[in-house]
């Protein structure tokens, strides 16, 4: 006989490998959510990241066209300021990705709902 993976008490009910007692197998059913409802938030999750990851790539082609521009025939503060825009661009669309993939990540793995989508 295995002990429950969550309270601890000796059982012979087993989930997907995880040995579970009844009482915590109705207590995490009871709260889990309906499959429509978790279809439509990984849905909105997914579509966030495909968003994300677009202005991402987006930024990633207008560094590389301004650094291909070095040298320019802008003077240099104008050519150095725009380097830092797009640069500063690039790197709040990567943040973004990584926020947006971190919020799809613990919903799938761990069923955490972020609390604007609740």
């Amino acid at each position: 006989m295995a002990q429950c993976a969550y309270c601890k008490t000796e059982t012979f009910l087993y989930d997907g490998g995880v040995p579970i007692c009844l009482e915590c197998a109705d207590a995490r059913d009871a709260n889990s959510k309906p499959p429509e409802t978790e279809h439509r938030l990984r849905t909105i999750l997914m579509y966030a990241l495909t968003e994300a990851t677009a202005r991402s790539h987006a930024a990633s082609e207008a560094f590389t066209a301004v650094m291909g521009d070095v040298p320019s025939a802008f003077p240099h503060p104008d050519g150095t300021q725009r380097i830092h825009n797009v640069s500063r661009e690039l790197s709040d669309a990567r943040k973004e990705v990584m926020r947006v993939h971190t919020r799809l990540n613990e919903f799938l793995s761990r069923g955490i709902i972020p609390e604007d989508l609740k």
